[in-house]
């Protein structure tokens, strides 16, 4: 084992499919880290296996021991009536209490210092700089408007795995009425208040492209996050803006004519002709 590892949580068929294609990009930056991919119940074991076939170290994920009632307020249709999303589309496979047993990576204490990777990502260029980062560090949630860096994405954070964190995560997870409105990533901010601020290169967004493309420099971007529709989607509602990106998922998932992106065209402007 490295004293470093990437991890990615896969939670169905569909998230390993991404998964798939993001770790075939750590490998092609030439990473020596470890690359750990959590699997909960819902990953079939067919879908894991190529996951394996790259190198990848499979460890299970139990779901997190939360009560009758947390699970209740986070399950998919309650949560998404009481904090809809109104800026893209979560797909169908989308299953917000699965979120929190990326937790969990806080008990693989083997590793010095973990960089945690969601599986709709692509690693464009060599990330083993994140570990020299502190605990927890994390890009800003920026897709929109400047007014977006006030708040973390927790696609890409930097971790440094103890049993006693994660215990205190479940002591706090679930307090009478606990409602985090976006799982995972509403709790990391509140857990970790003082977040450090990772350049917003290491967790590109998708909704740059389009929204802020001015943001967007391929010769700077490291890893692109494919968040809300997802690349292996067909016929999503924002395909053909992305289809650029798309693209690019394909190539590493299938493995096959995976570009230099220096070569890549930035998006064009949306700033009104002068």
């Amino acid at each position: 084992m490295s004293k470093n590892a990437y991890v990615t949580l896969v939670t169905n068929a569909d998230y390993a499919m991404g998964a798939l294609a993001l770790v075939r990009s750590l490998k092609h930056t030439g990473t020596e880290a470890d690359i750990v991919v959590l699997h909960t119940g819902g990953a079939p074991a067919e879908a894991l296996e190529p996951l394996s076939a790259l190198g990848a170290r499979l460890v299970p994920a139990a779901l997190l021991p939360t009560s009758d009632a947390f699970n209740e307020r986070h399950q998919r249709a309650r949560l998404h009536a009481d904090a809809p999303f109104t800026k893209g589309n979560k797909p169908a496979f989308h299953t917000p209490l699965d979120n929190f047993a990326k937790l969990r990576l806080w008990q693989i204490t083997g590793y010095e210092t973990v960089v945690f990777i969601d599986a709709d990502a692509l690693a464009v260029r060599n990330l083993d700089r994140l570990f020299s980062y502190p605990e927890f560090s994390a890009a800003p949630n920026v897709y929109e408007s400047l007014a977006d860096f006030h708040r973390l994405n927790s696609g890409v954070f930097v971790a440094r795995p103890s049993e006693a964190t994660f215990q205190r995560m479940l002591e706090r997870l679930d307090r009478p009425d606990a409602f985090w409105r976006r799982t995972d990533q509403t709790f990391l901010q509140d857990f970790f208040p003082a977040w450090h601020g990772l350049p917003v290169f290491f967790n590109m967004l998708q909704y740059v492209w389009f929204n802020m493309p001015a943001l967007w420099d391929w010769k700077s971007v490291h890893l692109i996050h494919y968040q809300y529709e997802k690349p292996w989607e067909k016929d999503h509602p924002k395909a053909r803006e992305l289809a650029p990106l798309i693209d690019l998922w394909n190539a590493y998932h299938v493995g096959d004519g995976i570009p230099d992106t220096d070569t890549l065209d930035n998006p064009p402007s949306n700033d009104p002709a002068p």
